[in-house]
């Protein structure tokens, strides 16, 4: 019969293996360090990662250096990786093959044993980063006793909650006891779940994570001596964030209380790994070493061989490896070069875009609307939001200064006539869009581009009065436009080849993930949100109680319930999304006068002075609830399931995209659906809504995760 270590030593057959490669430094006060550099020998794209094989090699590596610091050959050892990267942590590859959960017990063991090996060398240890460290790569630095870190290094992380488990090789247990349950939470917990989260060196530092950060020109020859004066003594290490008797006595458990009503206010209870991660963290307060090791073990052996991390690999896929080559796209040769932004519209949007473009490309950016008391408001608006980069350290002050002269604005639309790339930030209403567009079409040159934010609003439509419809590509930011990573490409009949292209090239200049769509209403993540809040509208106006269809649907893991999220696009807005989907498709589209009453009104809930629901408004309630037979909260969450299955069904007939895997990818960018959840067209699979629809699932095979 096959072990558990057999089966995971199989895993490693074609494993990258990232190789400890040993040379010995000698020490200016004497004696010798041993430098451990981490190098997988591929490029300076590629990560070091840290599967079973390469974990292996790196502990018979430690072993081998223990025996010399006993022999008195060695008077420490430090672990450092090649250029630009420790490590990006455990190969994921490999991970997401594990078939049992013996075998997931048997990788977080080894990862602790041999980590552990840091800790329990017989001389000092050091860890160097120098470059990208995330999930093992930093525990690698947690288990020895120092740290130092390049102030060039990409991130530190630990980002395991977002993809579903926990950092289960020692940093649930370490990282609390080393830098204080507050930190620790925002780390593990927080951080992951905004978007992923990265750390900065200088934040590292300030967290205390590491002990001192070197400029890059010389970071390994500053890190040998810093270690040097560590071990002859010269230098002592304070660590202030370390927790003492106090906050284990009095902030510990009730910092933990505090993060679960967050997340559960925030998230839900369905996701497993955020509330693993606590549980964990909560027990680190008075565990010795050894139990809350083992308790990673146990927790990450659950979670590894479990539905949710499966469903996050599918995820997280998407976002690594579609995302980064997105179909349908036409060379990047074909692109044309932007020297030059113009953002007609004034307002908070356009601000946002505004801002967005001068950072990212580096180019003049102006702004024009009606009136010159509305463009020097904005001007005003987009230059301060530069001043606040600046004070809070994410841009210098030069950068500051370049950015906001690159920052003008207008009443006159003649000053655009040397743009390449012109994007609107108007009111949605289609005439309006179309006089902007034909406007602009005088000044510009042929070659321009012409990109509208609509979100619902054919864009065809919008170019109607063009004489060049093919410059003209829909280009649909979510808020906040600055956080929210995806961008949907739209493109219609018209649009040719170098537009499209050059959208493209410009959304991923933009730092953005972009996805084509076909011009249709809603394009993608619209149409699956009105499709929901449709329902939900529908629902209460035929006699369903507000707090059972705001709970339907709970099981989808979304961050927030369908009235929630009205109130955050707002209900005008939401109102006009439906309306426009209602006209486009009124056998599937429920029209809602109830919601133009609430948008008229201006809320769905009371909160209190800082924000927080205390319940439903009762005036909103009145003036939405209607008559008829209440649905029960499962009824009514079959009948979205149902719903958006034939609706998925529809939008890939039509080849609104390219593939089920661009509307996940979508939902997971646009609409902060879970990771732990895979994306929409695995959980209908799962929950068998596809087969009731449409007769076959989107995956075969379906793809594991929670069913709801």
């Amino acid at each position: 019969m096959t072990t558990a270590l057999e089966t995971l030593t199989a895993l490693s057959a074609d494993e990258v293996v990232t190789h400890s490669y040993v040379r010995d430094v000698p020490l200016p006060s004497g004696g010798v360090l041993a430098l451990v550099t981490l190098d997988n020998g591929r490029d300076h794209t590629r990560p070091s990662t840290l599967g079973p094989a390469t974990l292996a090699e790196f502990g018979a590596t430690l072993d081998g250096l223990r025996e010399r610091a006993s022999r008195g050959e060695i008077a420490a050892i430090a672990v450092t990786g090649k250029p630009y990267f420790l490590a990006a942590g455990a190969d994921l590859s490999k991970v997401s093959q594990i078939p049992s959960r013996e075998v997931g017990l048997e990788l977080a063991r080894q990862g602790h044993a041999v980590l552990g090996k840091l800790h329990d060398a017989g001389v000092p240890t050091f860890v160097f980063v120098n470059g990208l460290a995330l999930g093992g790569g930093v525990e690698i630095g947690l288990h020895a006793d120092y740290r130092t870190v390049d102030s060039s290094a990409a991130a530190i992380a630990l980002p395991e909650v977002f993809l579903g488990i926990i950092p289960g090789w020692g940093g649930a247990w370490l990282l609390p006891n080393l830098i204080g349950i507050e930190n620790a939470l925002r780390v593990i917990v927080e951080n992951p779940l905004k978007n992923n989260r990265t750390l900065k060196p200088a934040q590292a530092l300030e967290l205390g994570i590491v002990d001192v950060q070197f400029g890059p020109a010389a970071f390994l020859e500053d890190s040998i001596r810093w270690a040097d004066g560590v071990i002859s003594g010269r230098i002592s290490v304070k660590r202030p964030n370390a927790p003492g008797r106090i906050e284990r006595a009095v902030k510990w458990d009730a910092a933990i209380g505090i993060a679960r009503k967050s997340l559960e206010s925030k998230i839900g209870t369905v996701a497993k790994s955020p509330y693993a991660a606590l549980e964990l963290l909560r027990a680190a307060k008075s565990t010795d070493r050894a139990t809350g090791f083992a308790a990673e073990d146990e927790a990450l052996a659950d979670l590894v061989s479990g539905d949710q991390f499966h469903a996050s690999m599918y995820a997280f896929d998407l976002v690594q490896k579609r995302a980064k080559k997105p179909a349908g796209a036409p060379s990047p040769e074909l692109a044309r070069k932007i020297g030059k932004v113009g953002v007609v519209g004034a307002g908070l949007m356009a601000s946002q875009f505004a801002l967005l473009f001068v950072r990212r490309l580096r180019v003049p950016v102006v702004i024009t609307d009606l009136d010159q008391g509305r463009v020097d408001a904005g001007v005003a608006r987009i230059k301060s939001d530069i001043v606040e980069l600046a004070a809070k350290g994410r841009i210098s002050a030069d950068e500051s200064n370049r950015l906001e002269a690159l920052v003008t604005g207008t009443t006159d639309l003649s000053e655009f006539a040397d743009c390449d790339w012109v994007i609107e930030a108007v009111f949605e209403e289609l005439s309006v869009k179309q006089s902007v567009f034909a406007d602009v079409e005088k000044v510009v040159a042929d070659t321009a581009v012409l990109a509208t934010n609509t979100s619902s609003l054919n864009v065809e439509a919008i170019g109607a009065r063009l004489e060049h419809p093919e410059r003209l590509v829909g280009f649909h930011f979510f808020n906040p436009v600055a956080v929210m990573p995806l961008i949907e490409v739209v493109k219609t009949p018209n649009t040719d080849e170098a537009t499209l292209s050059t959208a493209m090239v410009t959304a991923k200049a933009l730092r953005k993930n972009a996805v084509i769509t076909a011009d249709t209403p809603g394009f993608v993540v619209n149409r699956i949100l009105a499709k929901v809040l449709g329902e939900a509208m529908h629902a209460v106006e035929t006699g369903t109680p507000f707090d059972v269809v705001d709970r339907s649907i709970d099981p989808f893991g979304l961050p927030m319930t369908p009235f929630e999220l009205l109130e955050l696009v707002g209900l005008t807005v939401g109102a006009h999304v439906l309306d426009t989907h209602h006209a486009a498709f009124p056998e599937r589209f429920h029209a809602s006068e109830a919601l133009h009453r609430l948008a008229d009104h201006g809320r769905i809930y009371e909160r209190d002075a800082k924000g927080r629901i205390k319940g439903f408004d009762k005036k909103a309630v009145a003036l939405a609830a209607g008559e008829g037979t209440a649905l029960s909260g499962d009824d009514l969450r079959r009948r979205v399931e149902d719903g958006l299955a034939d609706e998925v069904g529809r939008m890939l007939d039509d080849h609104v995209v390219a593939a089920a895997e661009d509307i996940d990818l979508c939902l997971i960018l646009g609409a902060g659906y879970p990771f732990q959840m895979g994306g929409l067209t695995p959980y209908l699979d799962r929950v068998g809504a596809s087969e009731r629809v449409r007769g076959r699932t989107f995956h075969t095979p379906p793809i594991r995760g929670v069913a709801g």
